[in-house]
């Protein structure tokens, strides 16, 4: 039952957070060099001030988030999928699959943000 609240949860996440972000990173490439780099400084540097550095963590903190979400809303989506098709109905196997969901999203997450971070 976790994992369902968990799906639609993380669903309406993606769809207001994320696009938000979504469109302000847009808007911030449409509207030239200089509205970008305050995109990025507010999002990923926080250079400038201590306020500036909050806003960074914040931010940093708010896209880890976005991420887990997204990884959790693609799990559960496909054990939803697999439900569907008519296997997975015992309680034993059902429960695994919900532990399993929470384990890869968590899982995913963490590796996609050490590739991310990973000095070049």
């Amino acid at each position: 039952m976790l994992v369902s609240i968990l799906h639609r949860v993380t669903g309406n996440g993606l769809a207001f957070a994320g696009l938000a972000l979504l469109l302000w990173w847009v808007g911030a490439i449409a509207g030239g060099e200089q509205s970008y780099q305050t995109f990025i400084s507010f999002v990923w540097t926080g250079a400038g001030s201590p306020l500036a550095a909050l806003t960074a963590i914040l931010a940093k903190l708010v896209l880890v988030g976005l991420t887990w979400a997204f990884f959790q809303h693609m799990a559960s989506g496909l054990r939803h999928l697999v439900l569907d098709i008519g296997v997975g109905y015992e309680l034993h196997t059902n429960a695994r699959w919900s532990v399993l969901t929470l384990v890869f999203s968590v899982l995913a997450t963490a590796l996609f943000w050490a590739f991310v971070l990973m000095p070049r």
